[in-house]
Formats: structure tokens, C-alpha cells, sequence
């Protein structure tokens, strides 16, 4: 069962397209909007995530994530650091 309420406004133009859009698929407004809206949802997620690269691309990408780590001796100095959280204090 479906508890979590989502509300929005429409002109009414928006409403019969998005009510005749419901119709021809056998749907009533509600599930055809969660359904049309978690489809566009997935998709910009998605589109987070992947990407498409032709094959001289692509072989340069692997390439890049193959070769060893650069030396970067800003993030050296940063890892070097202990996190305030993890120091023995100085009572103990």
C-alpha cells in the first residue's frame, strides 16, 4: 500500500494530456504519473553514472584508469595527516 502523498498543480491542459495519455495505456492519472516520473528519475540517475564513449575513446579511458597513480604530493600530505578523531588524547 502506497503512504507517502505527492501533490503538485497542473494547468488543465497539462491534466487531459497527461489523463489521455493514462487512458490509452489503461492506467488511471495517479499511476501514470509515479510510473512516467520514476522512468525520469531513473534516467538522470542514470545519466550520472553512465556515459558513452566510441572505441578510440574508450581505449584512451582505459588507458587513464590502467596506468599507476601520478605521484601527488598534495594528496600525500593530506593522507599523512591524522583525523583529529583517531589522535590519543593527551589525559589518556
Amino acid at each position: 500500500m502506497r503512504d507517502a502523498a505527492i501533490n503538485l498543480r497542473a494547468h488543465p491542459e497539462q491534466r487531459e494530456l497527461i489523463d489521455q495519455a493514462a487512458h490509452l495505456l489503461g492506467k488511471n492519472r495517479s499511476d501514470f504519473m509515479l510510473e512516467a516520473a520514476c522512468d525520469k528519475a531513473q534516467s538522470v540517475l542514470l545519466d550520472q553514472v553512465f556515459f558513452k564513449l566510441d572505441a578510440e575513446k574508450f581505449r584512451q579511458f582505459a588507458k587513464l584508469l590502467d596506468a599507476p597513480p601520478t605521484r601527488n604530493p598534495g594528496l600525500e600530505r593530506l593522507m599523512a595527516v591524522k583525523a583529529p578523531w583517531s589522535k590519543k588524547s593527551a589525559k589518556a
